[in-house]
């Protein structure tokens, strides 16, 4: 249950080697107590709580608010330690994690009876993946057990990328917020399913296909929205700003003007995100511009999504990605922030 009253949150800085130390210390001693403890990882900030712990990872979902059908994913510190998550390790895991660890791929397997149930949904399956920030690695070898860590946010809104914005979403509820930096990543692992045959990419995103052929050879087509949920970021509605928002292309500004005109939304409270067809700021109440390249649309998206929020868009408008592998995990994302 959610608790009734407010928490003194602790916000650590890591950004000399004695913080950095002492920041593992202090959460590395809550999370051996139970509570959960907001985190960076080179993909989004996590909510982490030890992963063996059923009774500390329901903390993660009273914080977030979060459906218990919706599983989380199991962080470690070495192949090893993620052997010991899953009832089986494979030889296509293997070369898996050889490519791609530490870095911003899950791997979904059989589960290993020492993971709770909790953890997994229920499910069968479990993802596991060794996140390359140093601060989590440190956590984690710190700890001696893997962290359950879904993204540091309410359930199915937006996912943090700094410190602050994990503050300002929740901040009066947990004890510890680690500041670690800007996420470099800047959006959710890919979620590759290795407990079926061919794998299946459960969610995209900053490993691309292409990449992930290279290694298993083959690959089945994206997961459907129907069955059971093996991963985070399967549910159709996610990531959402409070703000409504659209996916549109256009050729010129006068498209777009003559098209958010009939939104019925007043020009100052509606907001655009793009990468070409750069609109003037005249006449809408923001216009944000991010680099024509996959890699730094990731890393600015949310916080450019936040920042509509916080100044108050009523309607954001994001520029229509690219049909492209390189922007398959964006193009997911948008989508499923505008499906709420």
């Amino acid at each position: 249950m959610v608790r009734a009253f407010q928490i003194n949150t602790n916000l650590l800085p890591t950004d000399s080697p004695e913080r950095f130390r002492q920041a593992v210390l202090f959460a590395a001693q809550l999370l051996r107590a139970g509570e959960v403890v907001a985190v960076p990882t080179e993909t989004v900030y996590g909510l982490a709580a030890n992963a063996l712990n059923a009774k500390a990872v329901a903390r993660i979902f009273s914080v977030k608010g979060r459906p218990t059908h919706n599983p989380i994913i199991v962080h470690v510190s070495s192949v090893s330690m993620a052997k010991r998550c899953v009832a089986h390790w494979t030889l296509l895991a293997g070369k898996l994690a050889r490519s791609f660890w530490p870095g911003p791929l899950t791997l979904v397997l059989r589960r290993a009876r020492e993971i709770p149930p909790i953890v997994t949904a229920g499910g069968p399956t479990v993802g596991v993946r060794w996140p390359s920030h140093p601060f989590m690695q440190a956590l984690i070898r710190e700890c001696g057990f893997p962290l359950a860590a879904p993204s540091a946010n309410p359930s199915n809104r937006l996912s943090p990328t700094n410190a602050e914005h994990v503050r300002s979403a929740l901040g009066t509820k947990i004890p510890l917020i680690v500041d670690g930096g800007q996420a470099q990543v800047g959006i959710e692992s890919t979620v590759l399913d290795l407990s079926v045959s061919p794998p299946r990419v459960l969610r995209p995103g900053m490993i691309h296909k292409e990449a992930i052929l290279a290694v298993t050879g083959t690959l089945a087509g994206y997961h459907d929205e129907g069955g059971e949920l093996k991963s985070p970021g399967q549910l159709r509605s996610h990531y959402a700003p409070r703000a409504k928002l659209v996916i549109w292309s256009w050729h010129d500004e006068g498209e777009l003007r003559r098209r958010s005109e009939k939104s019925g939304v007043r020009s100052s409270a509606i907001q655009v995100i793009a990468y070409n067809c750069i609109p003037s700021g005249s006449g809408f109440g923001r216009v944000a511009v991010i680099p024509h390249d996959a890699e730094a649309f990731a890393r600015s998206i949310y916080a450019e999504l936040y920042r509509c929020d916080q100044t108050g868009a009523e309607l954001i408008i994001a520029k229509q990605p690219p049909e492209t592998d390189e922007w398959a995990a964006i193009a997911d994302l948008l989508n499923r922030a505008s499906a709420s």
